[in-house]
């Protein structure tokens, strides 16, 4: 499929998409095409960049890069440990009960199978992982 910026003779901007360049040529030769606005049958094809997929493979971010994301899950962790309560491995009932209104409204953190978190999304209980503790000194090389 194909998507086109397209336009009528009174500037009017929508867009369609095609199953190839020739179908929307055999469209508009056939006056099947109008304008959704005035219904005009004069439209044209705008100029527009190609959605190219890129070549150029993406390996591991620049060291400064990674260094940035750490800090930045880093400071997020720490955050939710300051402020939110851990329940442990009573989060999933903890957010259900909280979620349904049985439990007092609070931020939580704490452990869940994939399953529970697998239920807890199903049943549209807001989640999200928790970014990962950054390593002791005395694990790295």
């Amino acid at each position: 499929m194909i998507k086109y910026a397209l336009a009528c003779d009174l500037g009017h901007e929508f867009e369609g998409w095609f199953g190839s360049s020739l179908d929307f040529d055999d469209q508009v030769a056939r006056g099947l095409l109008q304008c959704p606005v005035c219904n005009s049958q004069a439209v044209r094809k705008q100029i527009m960049a190609p959605a190219v997929a890129g070549t150029k493979k993406r390996g591991a971010p620049e060291p400064a890069m990674r260094q940035l994301m750490m800090e930045a899950m880093g400071k997020m962790r720490r955050h939710v440990e300051d402020n939110f309560d851990d329940v442990g491995d009573s989060f999933a009932t903890e957010a259900r009960a909280i979620h349904e209104g049985k439990a007092e409204e609070r931020g939580i953190y704490g452990q869940a199978t994939p399953a529970e978190v697998k239920s807890l999304v199903a049943d549209g209980v807001p989640v999200a992982p928790l970014p990962p503790a950054p390593p002791k000194k005395t694990e790295l090389n």
